[in-house]
């Protein structure tokens, strides 16, 4: 499995879902990487039980992720057709979904380093960092976190792996899912909690 097809199995797209209340400063976004990124080297490289570290991830991921802001974003359009139960439900599963996939990964990984490269602003509200991340036995390979200011802290809002942005494939991957459901968010609260019987 290519890195890019790891990567999109492993992290549905982190998305900003409304503007940023202040303008990102590169070298705040950096640190905040840095900050993030050693937390979860430092759980990943420990010596406790898989299920222990990925609870540990779950944590700083919640922390990190502007969780809600992604899932509203991913849903798009689908956002104004769903029903307050349905867009509960939704929010709900997503943070699992995300959560679970994130943190079943990770967990499992061991030996990972990794190294900051360069921060630049992307636009007047967020940041782009880039990270060159090593594991075992693999390449390494760059992942480039985009970080906006989110009620005046710091969130992971995309994530792009070899030029792909996640958040703009999972979103093209859920419309394609409710679109098949006869246009019905239904069908991907359906897919959604199938998705995380298979994970559990």
């Amino acid at each position: 499995m290519t890195t890019r097809r790891l990567l999109l199995a492993a992290l549905p797209a982190l998305a900003l879902s409304r503007p940023a209340l202040a303008q990102m400063d590169p070298g705040r976004a950096a640190a905040f990487i840095q900050a993030t990124g050693e937390d979860l080297v430092r759980v990943i490289n420990s010596p406790a039980p898989v299920e222990q570290r990925r609870q540990q991830v779950a944590t700083i991921l919640r922390r990190a992720v502007d969780i809600e802001g992604t899932g509203r974003f991913i849903l798009g359009r689908w956002w104004r057709q769903a029903s307050p139960a349905e867009q509960g439900e939704y929010l709900r599963l997503f943070e699992e979904v995300l959560i679970r996939n994130l943190a079943s990964r990770f967990g499992e990984f061991q030996g990972v380093t990794f190294a900051l490269g360069r921060s630049q602003q992307r636009t007047e509200d967020d940041a782009l960092v880039t990270t060159i991340v090593q594991r075992p036995g693999t390449a390494a390979f760059n992942l480039d976190w985009r970080v906006a200011d989110v009620n005046g802290q710091p969130r992971i809002v995309d994530l792009v792996a070899e030029g792909a942005s996640l958040r703009l494939t999972q979103r093209s991957e859920y419309s394609s899912v409710i679109q098949r459901g006869g246009n019905q968010v239904a069908a991907l609260l359906a897919a959604m909690r199938q998705q995380i019987a298979q994970l559990r």
